[in-house]
């Protein structure tokens, strides 16, 4: 062997060095033009490119690559997924809907592409996987990854699973939350107090929220009530609400509503109040996980950016419910209220039974119905949505000083009774867009007691799950309507329930699960 050495000449002075592949890499723009495919990915910003694209080729993009996507002066960080088919030549691109929307974008634009910047902020969420304290500075840092939509889908998930399994301190939760307030804006009100309330779920059609608006509105109150879709549920208040009345406000709308009916109820994802939050929500509902960390931190946050001063925080407790024990509510109420206090918000956590779903309907359009009897007065509104609702009103009145301590419950009845906050609930819808009847699935079937005895425990999760497999709340009408409580007597071939279904498919699927897993009502011979 002959060894070869080579000498490296410097460059004269009026050349530049020819940028490394990765420094190119980097910082290349080449323009591919846009086609409308239509793929609807919800929030993930997708890039759809050819395997044959020579940007792809030269710059070395691979399939699920994180891409830097600009056009008009806007910029998105996107997911590359790579087509084989005709379905683009390999001069085109296109995007996910929301990807298309984020950039204004039009049928043939040009558009450049780059490979996005490292995301240092990773390192945090791979220092939480494993143990390790998060500084104030580092959940910022993802906070503000998370809603410039950096992060994909699988960074999030790695970040929800880090703050569920990592057993985040309190000051922890306190960064967390305060980065998620300064990621968003703020809304100020005229008035004071603003009254909110809010319950962390778990227990199902428990939609005391569209009750207790309109009688705090009734009386006198603020309350302009942000509110989430179903993250583990069947429906959330923003999910019940839509079925009665448009929830999709614009800032200046939801404005324009509290100021002229004094609340409103609408989705908080659609005024990005709190614009992490619903990144998080989505992949959460994915997981079915909601960590007392990550609810904590969603739930102040979302009452500081809709400006509320006082806010009541309903924590249903039962063996099947979110909170099992009295010892874990009291230790997430505390949190609650510590965290609250620390951002300048009064909290005050209501412990209520979790042992059996409230009201009788499980899923959008069932639980609207419910709603619309209890502020209507109907005789067979159901008893237990009544009075939840105003054991809740009549605190958060008390909690406001809008009546006198014992004396609130009173007063809501009063406002409920007459007539009142049912005429302001339609107040609000009319604001909104205008209200609508429920509607009522196609498809039904009776579930019925397969022998006699008195039932003595509901497995809410279990019930829940039916309801979500029978398609709510995608599906609105779809869902349960219960028959039974807990403590009745009941014989054997009776009615349990009944589920409803939009398609005969979505109902044999909710059948089907019925049939292999455990009872939903465990009951005891009498």
């Amino acid at each position: 062997g002959v060894a070869r050495f080579w000498r490296c000449e410097k460059p004269p002075m009026n050349e530049s060095i020819p940028p490394s592949p990765s420094a190119h890499a980097a910082t290349a723009t080449v323009p591919l033009r846009l086609k409308w495919l239509g793929i609807d990915t919800y929030k993930q910003a997708v890039i759809y490119m050819h395997r044959d694209c020579r940007i792809c080729r030269s710059e070395g993009f691979a399939a699920q690559a994180r891409l830097r996507v600009q056009l008009h002066g806007r910029e998105i960080v996107a997911t590359l997924n790579v087509i084989d088919s005709a379905l683009l030549t390999a001069e085109e691109a296109s995007l996910s809907t929301s990807a298309w929307r984020a950039l204004g974008a039009a049928a043939g634009d040009a558009i450049a592409v780059s490979h996005a910047a490292e995301l240092d902020s990773l390192s945090g969420v791979r220092a939480k996987l494993y143990g390790e304290t998060m500084s104030h500075e580092r959940l910022n840092a993802i906070i503000g990854d998370i809603v410039a939509g950096r992060y994909a889908d699988i960074h999030i998930a790695a970040f929800v699973a880090a703050c569920a399994a990592g057993h985040m301190s309190r000051e922890e939760v306190l960064s967390l939350t305060r980065a998620m307030v300064d990621a968003g804006s703020k809304l100020k009100w005229q008035s004071s107090p603003i009254a909110d309330k809010h319950c962390i779920g778990g227990l199902p059609g428990n939609r005391t929220s569209l009750i207790i608006v309109p009688i705090i509105a009734a009386a006198g109150l603020t309350m302009p009530k942000t509110s989430s879709r179903a993250i583990t549920s069947p429906a959330g208040t923003a999910d019940t609400m839509e079925v009665l009345a448009p929830v999709t406000l614009g800032l200046a709308m939801m404005r324009r509503v509290v100021e002229l009916e004094g609340a409103c109820i609408v989705w908080g994802g659609a005024v990005a109040l709190s614009p992490a939050d619903d990144s998080l929500i989505a992949v959460e509902r994915a997981l079915e996980l909601d960590s007392p960390a990550q609810l904590v931190a969603s739930v102040i946050s979302k009452k500081i950016a809709a400006g509320s001063t006082h806010t009541i925080i309903d924590i249903p407790v039962g063996p099947t419910a979110k909170v099992r024990s009295h010892i874990a509510a009291r230790k997430l109420g505390d949190l609650l209220e510590y965290v609250g206090g620390e951002l300048g918000l009064h909290v005050q956590p209501i412990y209520t039974d979790g042992l059996q779903p409230v009201g009788r309907g499980i899923g959008p359009a069932l639980e609207a119905r419910d709603v619309l009897a209890v502020l209507r007065r109907a005789p067979d509104a159901p008893l237990d949505l009544r009075e939840r609702a105003l054991q809740l009103a009549g605190d958060l009145l008390e909690f406001c000083n809008a009546a006198a301590s014992g004396a609130g419950y009173s007063k809501a009845q009063t406002l409920l009774d007459s007539g009142q906050a049912l005429a302001k609930f339609l107040a609000i819808c009319d604001a909104q867009g205008g209200f609508r009847e429920p509607t009522r699935a196609i498809h039904q079937h009776i579930v019925v007691a397969p022998r006699a005895g008195r039932i003595v425990e509901v497995g809410n999760r279990r019930l829940a799950r039916i309801a979500k497999l029978a398609g709510a709340p995608q599906a609105p009408s779809a869902g349960i309507d219960l028959h039974v409580a807990c403590w009745q007597p009941i014989e054997k071939g009776a009615p349990l329930f009944t589920l409803h279904a939009e398609s005969p498919g979505e109902l044999q699927y909710a059948l089907n699960a019925l049939m292999v897993g455990p009872e939903i009502f465990r009951m005891e011979e009498t």
